[in-house]
């Protein structure tokens, strides 16, 4: 795009936005010159041409294309949370486009999970490649068919950048799927050790009441605490940890397993720091109480480093170092659900990287940005005794195991995580700016020096959310009333300049 197109760009997005703005006054003409400079400066750093010098809002979203093209998919397929109608062939880098043409600033990316930006050329080379042609039309059953080189596309990607003192891994297809396979992990590491051992075999007993469902065969008497406002997945096991909003839990069987409060801090933090000190230090004794008295004794304490889907809840890592002295100290399992944490967005490549543990976790579960899935753990023991007892028919798959190695390379060539930490902590200075602008609109900032992992609370979370596509963005909500700000790695300073001045855009409205 050259740089006159960018400026029309820009000036038709301002114009697709005209009910957002107020009367042309000097302030607002300045406004719209600093906008359209800010377009036509945008240029990704990391590819010529790559993607778009801002983005261009020509319709209202969804369009009269797009309009058209969901009421047609509506026949076949549930549309009814369906965000944006999307072209991926003409996404690029940090911008998605949709199917009137629309083109928006995408700090969402997919529910965090675009790790390099859309249609990545590096990543684009990986998928041409005879080894990726062959993990997609050869599809193994990894378990029983695994191919030659199964060993060497782990130990140059998923396990080139295990988390510390992990150095095995069990890959699968999803998020939940990753969780639920690191929870029977825990229930079978724990039953193995109350038996006696790995040697010890099942009983007569343990065998025939397993298939009734029925203990002792069918444990009973374990569980996995989890924390309230956490998300894990919507799967059966998963599920019954996730705690986030009721929608994800009606009418499905749950089992009784038991939930911590997880410490709901005040900002901003250096003028709470007593508070939140005493919040996180009661959190921990509540863990510790339910460790030892609830009654289904849990085996594994699983959370996430930043709860994401139940509102973007932050503690500190003295609060993670406190959970995992009290796991280790009751023989109690803990797993990092690093989901939507992983893979660089923190700053760190996994943010439980910021905690700087003693001891490391016993497993860490991953997907999203890596575009594949599975969980690392370390100690042998937390491999089943017995062929079968974690398997399924893919166990993950090579085709994106191969596809998150070009990801780690992409990372790797561009330092993306300490860019991702320095263009974080540069939003974060604009966005407090921006707060201290406009009171009660950017209420509980959070996430400095958490990369672009940043958050803040809207009084008016939803119309802020349809009103940011109307200025050329794509941005997320979670929680009640949280804005979440889930940019790719390939983000920028020029980017967040753009994305500042969106947002002040909105509140400018109001």
């Amino acid at each position: 795009m050259s740089a006159t197109r960018a400026l029309r760009a820009s000036n038709g997005l301002l114009r697709a936005s005209s009910s957002l703005t107020k009367p042309a006054t000097p302030a607002v003409l300045e406004s719209r010159r600093r906008f359209a400079a800010s377009a036509r400066a945008m240029s990704s750093s990391f590819y010529a041409n790559w993607e778009p010098e801002g983005p261009s809002v020509k319709t209202e979203i969804p369009g009269p294309k797009a309009k058209a093209a969901i009421a047609g998919l509506d026949k076949v397929f549930d549309t009814r949370s369906l965000n944006m109608l999307t072209d991926y062939s003409k996404s690029a880098g940090n911008y998605i486009v949709d199917a009137d043409g629309n083109v928006l600033l995408d700090v969402y990316a997919q529910i965090a999970s675009i790790p390099v930006g859309y249609n990545n050329p590096s990543l684009r080379k990986v998928a041409q490649t005879d080894e990726m042609i062959n993990g997609i039309i050869n599809r193994p059953a990894l378990g029983n068919f695994p191919p030659v080189d199964w060993a060497s596309v782990l130990e140059t990607g998923i396990l080139k950048v295990a988390p510390k003192g992990l150095n095995q891994v069990f890959t699968a297809m999803a998020g939940s799927d990753a969780n639920e396979t690191a929870y029977k992990a825990a229930f079978m590491w724990r039953r193995q050790q109350d038996r006696g051992g790995p040697d010890v075999d099942f009983t007569p007993e343990e065998l025939s009441s397993s298939m009734n469902n029925q203990a002792p065969g069918a444990s009973q008497s374990l569980s996995i605490l989890s924390f309230k406002t956490g998300f894990h997945g919507r799967l059966f096991g998963s599920l019954s940890t996730t705690r986030s909003k009721p929608i994800h839990k009606l009418d499905i069987p749950a089992f009784d397993w038991p939930q911590a409060t997880f410490p709901q801090l005040k900002y901003p933090l250096n003028a709470h720091a007593a508070e939140n000190a005493a919040a996180e230090a009661a959190a921990l004794s509540e863990v510790e109480h339910l460790i030892t008295s609830y009654h289904i004794p849990p085996c594994a304490v699983v959370v996430e480093p930043i709860q994401s889907e139940g509102g973007d809840n932050h503690a500190s890592a003295s609060f993670f170092r406190g959970l995992r002295e009290i796991t280790r100290r009751h023989g109690v399992l803990l797993i990092v659900d690093e989901v939507q944490t992983g893979v660089g967005a923190t700053g760190r490549f996994w943010a439980h990287d910021h905690w700087d543990l003693p001891h490391p976790p016993d497993m860490v579960t991953f997907s999203k940005k890596a575009q594949t899935a599975g969980y690392y753990f370390g100690d042998p023991a937390l491999r089943p005794n017995k062929p079968y007892r974690q398997f399924n028919t893919w166990m993950g798959d090579p085709a994106r195991a191969i596809l998150f190695r070009g990801i780690i390379e992409e990372v790797e060539k561009f330092d993306l995580v300490n860019k991702t930490a320095r263009v974080g902590d540069y939003l974060f200075g604009k966005l407090e700016k921006l707060a201290e602008k406009y009171p009660g609109q950017f209420e509980n900032l959070r996430g400095k020096g958490m990369g672009t992992f940043i958050a803040f609370d809207s009084p008016r979370r939803d119309e802020f959310l349809a009103q940011a596509k109307k200025v050329g963005v794509n941005i997320g909500g979670s929680g009640q009333s949280a804005v979440r700000l889930r940019p790719m790695l390939v983000f920028e300073e020029a980017h967040a300049d753009l994305l500042v001045e969106a947002l002040e855009k909105i509140v400018k409205s109001w």
